[in-house]
């Protein structure tokens, strides 16, 4: 009997020894998502992306013709909110944030892009 109580034990301990580990090992959750910004021209890709990685992108990547931003990041560090906030900032109307009048005509005269279809703050 104390040895059938023994392996359970040691069974019980290898089980919840090995299930902890794998929790406290395991990489955090990385996001991939594809976000439409409007813009127009080198330098609005390379503040894009600059303002996406700001965020906490772990990468960014604006494509001029689709304008279409894929972008990663690690979930537990932030969000396309927070992405797409920091962009509108710097200038830029996103699929969900529009930017202020004042980031917009901020812009160089290249960027400034037609802006999407909505109210314009």
């Amino acid at each position: 009997m104390k040895l059938a109580s023994f392996i359970a034990v040691l069974f019980f301990g290898l089980f919840t020894t090995s299930s902890t580990f794998a929790q406290t090992t395991a990489p955090s959750a990385i996001k991939y998502e594809t976000i439409k910004v409007w813009g127009n021209c080198g330098m609005c890709k390379e503040t894009i992306e600059g303002a996406a990685k700001k965020a906490g992108a772990s990468t960014a990547d604006w494509n001029e013709e689709s304008k279409e931003l894929k972008v990663s990041y690690p979930v537990k560090k932030t969000s396309s909110e927070k992405i797409q906030k920091k962009i509108a900032k710097s200038g830029y109307d996103t699929k969900d944030f529009i930017a202020s009048d004042k980031a917009y005509n901020a812009l160089h005269g290249c960027c400034k892009y037609d802006r999407k279809d909505a109210a314009v703050n």
